[in-house]
């Protein structure tokens, strides 16, 4: 019934077949410059050629291998200008379409989900997909009250699939590094290998999203689709207009960039603050740009349409508060308290000492938005940041390898990471000190220091506290819990 390459053999054979055409073109490339044609002539061609096989294998697997490249698309920033041209257009293309299932292949899944009469549910449904994507495809109707809808349809056998590839994937990933200067590619797999069970259970998708769109109803900056509809591989949500963020990277107003950035930057920082959950595929693909409303119509400020919630991270805390105290200390340059924070946290290995001073001068590059009023973030300064860290010579190389990233922070740490590299893809000039002032805990001094002031309270006041819910209980009988009792 599927489209999708499911067996092993085949999947394994395609991806396996990279690395053999990247040596192949290699040598193309050689043939043509004995011939007496220019290097530099010939270099764009072959990075053109890599280009389209690769993303044309990824795209055509979807699953594993289409998740990978998603997820690498947002890098680009840091690839050197002339090797990110010819890549540039394959990785847009990738974060917005793939081959379509049959018509045949939906129209069952739809009546094995829904139904033999699915079609009743609907007063109108396109066949044709409105997108594609790594592990499903969505499709625009009508639901039967009226509501426009976007139906996302599970591919069959996209589980299997995407462990299929995401292994394949791990086993050449020294090859594949090379394409993001400064970024270890194997753990990015290994983490969305992770992940596969949880991004293929819509309902937890639905979960995710329904509650940010229950916190962000009324909100003026942020839409989220309301989920109408949830089964095993088939998720219904309100449908979301707008304009594609690939579209305004391409083609957008500066008024356009600016706005998206600032919206990204604050929906990455309140989303925890708000639901508990982190929104972790911040890929171009997964955002809208939409016309501001009011009650008496249309306003000037756009806002940010948000889709897919199939990969969070859930911080029913928020984000950690020693996120915002050791980036307020690093601006403040407070070397010591910095790399003490990091050595608790467990970025430093006991086993490792490092001077605060390189760990400070280390890290003051990569804040630097932070630091001003409004920063502009480029391809340029994205660049400039991968080659400084990329470098297998400069200190900062050496002192990267040294630190440790702990597991509790791998999906935050990637997810800022994705952002900052869309930030750069928009080319937007961003408040973002004023989101982490507003959003980020532990960033302003006072509320970092209330909050282990009163952790450290409520830590000596337990026994005590214990010792006075007692003597309530024996007073007026049985004390209930929390919910029970009136606030």
């Amino acid at each position: 019934m599927s489209d999708l390459p499911r067996k092993a053999v085949t999947r394994t054979a395609k991806l396996a077949a990279l690395p053999l055409g990247f040596a192949g073109r290699a040598t193309w490339g050689l043939g043509k410059r004995l011939g007496g044609r220019s290097a530099e002539i010939v270099g764009r061609e072959l990075q053109q050629r890599t280009a389209e096989q690769l993303f044309k294998v990824l795209g055509e697997l979807k699953g594993g291998a289409m998740k990978f490249g998603q997820a690498l698309s947002v890098f680009e920033s840091a690839l050197p200008e002339e090797i990110a041209g010819p890549y540039r257009a394959a990785l847009t293309k990738l974060q917005d379409a793939a081959p379509p299932m049959p018509t045949s292949t939906v129209h069952a899944v739809l009546a094995e989900q829904l139904g033999t009469n699915w079609r009743e549910l609907f007063a109108e449904f396109e066949d044709k997909p409105a997108a594609a994507a790594s592990i499903g495809q969505v499709h625009r109707a009508v639901w039967h009250d009226g509501r426009e809808v976007a139906v996302k349809v599970q591919y069959p056998g996209a589980g299997p699939a995407l462990l299929s590839d995401l292994t394949q994937l791990s086993r050449f990933a020294r090859l594949l590094g090379p394409l993001i200067p400064g970024m270890d590619v194997k753990p990015l797999i290994t983490e969305l290998r992770d992940r596969v069970a949880e991004e293929l259970d819509y309902s937890l998708e639905a979960e995710a999203q329904q509650a940010h769109a229950a916190e962000f109803a009324a909100d003026p900056d942020v839409v989220v689709p309301v989920v109408v509809h949830q089964g095993d591989q088939v998720l219904v949500t309100e449908w979301l207009a707008g304009v594609p963020l690939s579209e305004v990277i391409a083609d957008g107003t500066e008024e356009q960039r600016d706005r998206a950035g600032q919206l990204l930057a604050r929906f990455l920082f309140s989303g925890p603050a708000r639901t508990g959950l982190l929104h972790a595929d911040p890929h171009p693909g997964n955002f809208r740009l939409l016309p501001g409303e009011s009650p008496d119509g249309p306003v000037a400020e756009w806002r940010l349409g948000v889709l897919d919630f199939g990969t969070v991270d859930r911080l029913p805390d928020g984000l950690p508060p020693t996120i915002g105290a050791s980036l307020r200390m690093a601006l403040d340059g407070e070397a010591d308290a910095v790399y003490r924070m990091l050595c608790e946290e467990g970025f430093v290995k006991e086993s490792i000492a490092l001077d605060p001073d390189a760990v400070l001068e280390y890290l003051l590059p990569i804040i630097e938005p932070a630091q001003a009023d409004a920063f502009t973030f480029t391809r340029g300064w994205m660049r400039q940041q991968a080659a400084r860290i990329g470098d297998l010579r400069s200190p900062a190389h050496q002192l990267g390898k040294q630190l440790n990233l702990p597991p509790s922070y791998l999906l935050i740490h990637r997810v800022t990471l994705s952002t900052i590299g869309v930030l750069c893809q928009l080319g937007a000039t961003v408040r973002l000190r004023d989101e982490l002032e507003a959003w980020l805990p532990g960033f302003l001094p006072d509320a970092y220091e209330e909050d282990a002031a009163a952790e450290e309270d409520a830590t000596g006041e337990d026994e005590v506290g214990a010792s006075a819910a007692a003597r309530e209980a024996g007073a007026d009988g049985a004390a209930g819990s929390p919910a029970e009792r009136p606030a």
